[in-house]
């Protein structure tokens, strides 16, 4: 796919601008119209939208080759499975990783269950300890915690600065002797922080442990190289990166994946089954046990081809420049606070709540005009009360999304204003 890039735009001086009238055009749900005004999707944190591209291989899939993978010896099974193989293919090419070290899963949360379930209850006992952090989704939370009651383990965690960033002092405190396993998000689903994933991954091996990166945020958003990262393993979603939902990843070294237990068990994982025992399949099959999401599977590789096409340092950059005006125009905005870090030091996702307003009523008032922001406590519980709030609004930016957007965005934060206190 050739790059839709211009040499004009709003990007940084220095790198490709996105021509994002042309990306627009690959996503028909923006012509959408909502409350009879033109659709403000700034979701996409929650889910991004899809291109035409990824829904039309999936459906190509459909019309012409669906059968079964790795069972049949007739033409559409062998379509099938050299669709469903290319595209672990494609996703190992996009993180710098090999092809068998990709394990498709539903989702992110299933990826960390993976490693919860098929390595820490193998590897985890009474005294070790698990590092979190504060800031971290439920899906990197809850497993832990539940592997800690099974093993006796404990789970520790990393507290936030004043200004949302990881405190590190107290991550290099915390990371010792002890600790079996350090799980941390790349990029916070509410502050935006872009947390320094390799420094963290440093201190964890530098104790001989394990370190694991939820990558939910960071994947679509930004190139990451798992070669770079040196991460034992990465999880993400296919949904938040213009692929389908119901497909994730994992990718975990080989010399991880080779030695755990699966997680699942039954059709296609297995080598040999008798009566007596069983013996697993090789890398990647033997953690997607069963019939897998063949279509999804295919329309994630798509999805990452259509990524790539784009350039991940153009949608970084243009990500980039939208947070900045966004955060620029709402800290112009009276009686809203915003949380997390300064511009620079996030991703494309602003938190923020509007003095005497609950974030439910205020993203209930925006969809009357069109625009679609989250609210709530975005699965962060702990991060909520460490911030002292109950939930928050959350707008989260793509690259199809626009300065213009911005703009509606403040203009209907206006109204809700003049609704709610009038």
């Amino acid at each position: 796919m050739a790059q839709r890039l211009s040499p004009e735009g709003s990007a940084p001086e220095g790198s490709a601008a996105l021509d994002v009238e042309a990306v627009r055009r690959d996503f028909p749900i923006l012509e959408r119209l909502i409350n009879d005004h033109p659709l403000v999707y700034l979701d996409s944190g929650a889910s991004s939208q899809k291109p035409v591209a990824v829904i039309e291989a999936q459906r190509q899939y459909y019309l012409n080759s669906h059968a079964n993978i790795h069972r049949g010896v007739y033409v559409l099974s062998e379509e099938a499975t050299l669709a469903y193989e290319q595209a672990h293919e494609q996703v190992g090419q996009f993180i710098n990783a090999d092809w068998d070290e990709v394990i498709f899963t539903k989702n992110t949360t299933e990826s960390l269950n993976l490693v919860a379930y098929a390595w820490g209850l193998n590897h985890l006992q009474a005294g070790d300890e698990v590092v979190a952090t504060v800031m971290e989704h439920h899906s990197n939370i809850v497993p832990w915690q539940q592997m800690a009651k099974r093993t006796g383990a404990t789970v520790r965690y990393i507290g936030i600065t004043p200004q949302g960033h990881l405190d590190m002092e107290q991550a290099a405190a915390l990371i010792g002797p002890r600790t079996k396993l350090v799980s941390v998000a790349h990029v916070s689903n509410v502050l935006g922080t872009i947390n320094p994933v390799v420094e963290i991954g440093r201190m964890a091996h530098a104790q001989g442990a394990v370190f694991c990166v939820d990558g939910a945020q960071s994947i679509p958003h930004m190139s990451v190289d798992m070669q770079a990262i040196d991460c034992d393993f990465f999880a993400f979603s296919g949904h938040k990166m213009c692929g389908p939902t119901g497909i994730g990843g994992l990718y975990g070294k080989r010399e991880m994946l080779e030695r755990m237990e699966p997680f699942l068990y039954g059709g296609d994982m297995i080598n040999e089954v008798s009566l007596e025992g069983s013996t697993w399949n090789d890398l990647p099959w033997k953690f997607e046990a069963g019939t897998p999401p063949i279509a999804e599977g295919i329309g994630l590789g798509v999805a990452v081809q259509y990524l790539q096409g784009l350039g991940m340092q153009a949608v970084h950059d243009y990500e980039h420049h939208l947070v900045c005006e966004a955060m620029a125009q709402l800290s112009a905005v009276p009686d809203i606070d915003i949380y997390g870090p300064a511009a620079e030091d996030r991703g494309g996702v602003i938190a923020f709540n509007m003095e005497g307003a609950h974030a439910h009523d205020v993203a209930s008032i925006l969809d009357q005009y069109g625009v679609a922001i989250r609210a709530g406590h975005h699965c962060a519980m702990p991060l909520m009360r460490e911030l002292n709030i109950n939930g928050a609004c959350r707008a989260s930016f793509y690259m199809y999304n626009t300065v213009e957007e911005i703009h509606t965005l403040i203009e209907a934060l206006g109204a809700v204003r003049r609704m709610l206190r009038r």
